[in-house]
């Protein structure tokens, strides 16, 4: 990856981090969720709102770090308006970019800003939480998810 473009994923992370997106309560949702990175603390609610089969809104709160918080938001705008089974296909995508197992971000649009974290082993859980913490809201699970118990 270019130096150029690592600044500007960098940039995009900072960005999310300090300005989240999707950030804060959801009234009436269909489904919620908690997650837990007992490595770093990182906590976080997703709450999700599914109306015929799409999610009509969907909004993080909690606290962690810049890549935990910027992946919650960059994730809120990515699946709105989606179906749920695309929801959780975009889901595994994600996280077989950042795991290594995938190398084209290809179809992923802003999502790609987290590409590097594969790098760096232990931030995975970090960028991945959110994404655990949505299928098990989405899935009806609710409860709190863990990245220790594999998601």
């Amino acid at each position: 990856m270019s130096s150029a473009l690592e600044d500007l994923y960098q940039e995009v992370i900072l960005d999310h981090h300090r300005s989240p997106r999707g950030f804060g309560a959801l009234e009436d949702p269909t489904g919620s969720a908690e997650g837990f990175n007992p490595l770093c603390g990182d906590r976080v609610r997703v709450t999700v709102r599914v109306r015929d089969d799409r999610v009509d809104d969907v909004r993080f709160e909690g606290v962690g770090c810049a890549i935990s918080r910027a992946s919650a938001s960059l994730m809120t705008g990515a699946v709105k308006g989606l179906a749920t089974t695309e929801v959780l296909s975009l889901g595994a995508r994600f996280r077989d970019l950042v795991t290594g197992k995938a190398e084209s971000a290809t179809g992923l649009g802003k999502l790609a800003a987290l590409a590097g974290v594969r790098n760096y082993p232990l931030r995975v859980k970090c960028a991945t939480l959110a994404w655990h913490t949505l299928e098990a809201a989405l899935e009806g699970r609710g409860g709190t998810v863990s990245t220790e118990d594999g998601g």
